[in-house]
């Protein structure tokens, strides 16, 4: 079995310290490079939770998928594409996500009972959560991003406060607005959209400091 990342070195590293040594990771720009008689595991880091990204697989049987997709669950996704890959997962790949210890996976109904024997086989040090939009922690720390930016928009608090109060409190590896940056602030924006739409939870209504923030990042 070949194991495949579609991404950058970094993410191909961090892979490789989450898998058995005995499999090596080959880093690829395209599928073109992957055999299709080859029994394959890729991990796409270039995956944009389209349904159209997913029409490039449907011609490799013999492949375990992982995408980087937290912005859609997998059942809507495969719905979405009209297709039903045998077996795909997601993952939380993102920065900060990514270089956990652990890698946050779901799995779409139709292979869960396959899931664990992967992962078994991998040795992947990995966690299996339920397939829903943002998965577990970066629902929570999006969340928690939004609720910083209320805080100094309502002049509660600076930046540095929050961040310092967070992180002392709560132990907290990095402040709100630390981890935003490093995160990104357009995956924090696109990821509390997608659960605003799909829970229409008024607690992922987006702050408007975030969004004057994410636009401005967006058009600069």
């Amino acid at each position: 079995m070949k194991i495949y990342v579609i991404g950058n070195i970094h993410q191909a590293e961090e892979i490789k310290k989450k898998i058995s040594d005995k499999y090596s990771i080959i880093l690829i720009n395209s599928l073109d490079e992957v055999a299709q008689e080859t029994t394959a595991v890729i991990f796409d880091f270039a995956f944009d939770d389209s349904p159209d990204d997913l029409e490039q697989y449907t011609e490799l049987p013999n492949l375990h998928l992982f995408v980087n997709a937290t912005r859609i669950s997998l059942a809507e996704l495969l719905l979405l594409a009209d297709t039903n890959l045998p077996n795909i997962y997601g993952f939380a790949g993102d920065p900060t996500f990514l270089e956990r210890s652990v890698i946050e996976v779901t799995a779409h109904h139709n292979n869960l009972n396959d899931a664990e024997e992967l992962f078994s086989d991998l040795k992947l040090n990995a966690t299996l959560v339920d397939d829903r939009v943002g998965m577990v922690t970066p629902r929570i720390i999006a969340m928690i991003i939004n609720e910083a930016f209320y805080t100094v928009m309502e002049g509660t608090a600076t930046r540095k406060d929050v961040d310092t109060a967070m992180k002392l409190g709560t132990n907290y590896p990095m402040g709100p607005f630390e981890w935003a940056d490093a995160w990104g602030i357009a995956p924090v924006y696109e990821l509390l959209e997608a659960l605003h739409l799909d829970t229409k939870d008024e607690r992922y209504k987006i702050c408007p400091l975030l969004k004057q923030e994410y636009l401005r990042v967006a058009y600069s």
